[in-house]
């Protein structure tokens, strides 16, 4: 069964001598429940844009997506918000942490939005990431492979069906980022859920059984660095 289905989805943004430029034109995708899948694709190939059309961040100029059976363009703004707290977790390459507030804050802020506030349970995510003993920190008090964990951690804060991951390693060590996507794997497959994660490094994809080209996949893609 898929749990996230994609037909002939197009997004396009001005270009600066006033026609349109096509970042996504992506004819099909499907994504298996429980399935891992590493979309590979160079800088500028529109794997951000197409994980925020997925996600319901950005509005399609045209196309279908279903998440989990329900068709994003049968809902409202506020629809899109609730469908994406409760079946979607993205973990966003910058982390997007509230500084103001701790790991373990962030993370309860995270189930606000879905199914409520489950303290225990997620001081139970971040002991399963290793901050058991970090909750209290704030993010500046944190390394940078501690944030990832956080942002992992808050991404499966409402038993996601699907987690989306966008250059989740970019910002870490090459031993950082291979630690990070062995544990992302891990706790995806422990809680069931799909994960689609898109990235350029060839250390990260090596980690994945199921590889797709996003040049393969979306028409309006850069060619992939290496492929």
């Amino acid at each position: 069964m898929a749990v996230l289905e994609v037909a002939d989805l197009v997004k396009s943004y001005a270009s600066p001598e006033g026609g349109r430029h096509v970042v996504v034109d992506v004819p099909k995708f499907s994504l298996a429940d429980g399935e891992l899948v590493a979309l590979r694709g160079a800088s500028g190939s529109g794997k951000t844009t197409f994980l925020n059309l997925a996600a319901g961040i950005l509005e399609a100029d045209s196309g279908r997506i279903v998440v989990d059976g329900v068709d994003m363009e049968s809902l409202d703004e506020s629809g899109r918000d609730r469908l994406r707290a409760e079946k979607l977790g993205y973990v966003f390459q910058t982390f997007n942490l509230l500084q103001g507030y701790t790991a373990l804050e962030n993370v309860e802020l995270g189930m606000a939005f879905g199914r409520g506030i489950d303290a225990g349970y997620a001081k139970k995510l971040l002991e399963r990431v290793g901050l058991g003993d970090r909750l209290r920190y704030r993010p500046r008090q944190l390394s940078v492979g501690q944030q990832q964990r956080v942002a992992l951690a808050r991404a499966l804060a409402n038993h996601p069906r699907i987690v989306l991951a966008d250059e989740p390693t970019g910002n870490l060590d090459a031993a950082r980022a291979q630690e990070a996507i062995d544990l992302m794997l891990e706790i995806c497959r422990e809680c069931g859920a799909a994960l689609l994660l898109v990235s350029h490094d060839a250390s990260v994809l090596a980690r994945f059984e199921n590889v797709r080209d996003l040049a393969d996949v979306n028409r309006a893609a850069a060619p992939a660095v290496g492929a």
